[in-house]
């Protein structure tokens, strides 16, 4: 049966990079010579995803100005198929969500720059509810945002602890997997292969 509500998470099932932190966020610090403290990036991280500090605070903290922000962003891409994926949900009336541990500036700025917006029927972001999966907290803040029970939704994340977090909590849950992607992914849910090309 086609859920009520689909809900992605962002790094790793919308966007290439399963760990941005590690994969993206360091090694764009290095380059614009900021911080070489990998230790010290992921500390500011940390605290900007639980909305502990400004997005502002986070650039200042590993020695940087906000004004390479943007070139950071820049650095992200797309997960193959995620885009038809999304189409196909929207063609079929069935809400999908972002469920994201992030910087809300930074990740609302990737959505726009995506055109995931107008997709996506909105997203729940950790540091603007200063929660972070696995935290049950963050999932029923989602719950509350989309206004669908736990039964009737379908979650998708890469990471294990993630999916099982959602499962303690009755949402239907599945681990994404990168090489079947979002074909599999839109077989599974729609019973169609339309998410993919």
């Amino acid at each position: 049966m086609t859920p009520a509500c689909v809900v992605l998470d962002a790094m790793g099932v919308i966007f290439a990079a399963a760990d941005d932190v590690e994969e993206l966020l360091i090694p764009f610090v290095a380059s614009v010579n900021g911080a070489a403290d990998a230790r010290q990036i992921r500390s500011a991280y940390l605290e900007a995803s639980l909305g502990a500090i400004s997005a502002d605070e986070f650039w200042a903290r590993v020695g940087l100005s906000p004004a390479v922000e943007d070139d950071y962003l820049t650095t992200h891409t797309l997960v193959h198929d995620v885009m038809p994926f999304l189409q196909t949900a929207k063609a079929a009336g069935v809400p999908v969500w972002c469920l994201s541990n992030d910087v809300a500036r930074w990740s609302a700025k990737l959505r726009a720059k995506f055109g995931l917006d107008r997709l996506l029927s909105g997203a729940v972001i950790s540091s603007d509810v200063r929660s972070r999966k696995p935290d049950a907290a963050i999932y029923r803040r989602l719950l509350e945002a989309c206004g669908e029970a736990p039964a009737d939704i379908v979650f998708v994340d890469d990471r294990q602890k993630n999916v099982q977090a959602a499962r303690a909590l009755g949402i239907a849950s599945i681990e994404f997997d990168a090489e079947t992607g979002f074909r599999d992914l839109a077989a599974r849910i729609f019973g169609t292969d339309r998410g993919g090309s």
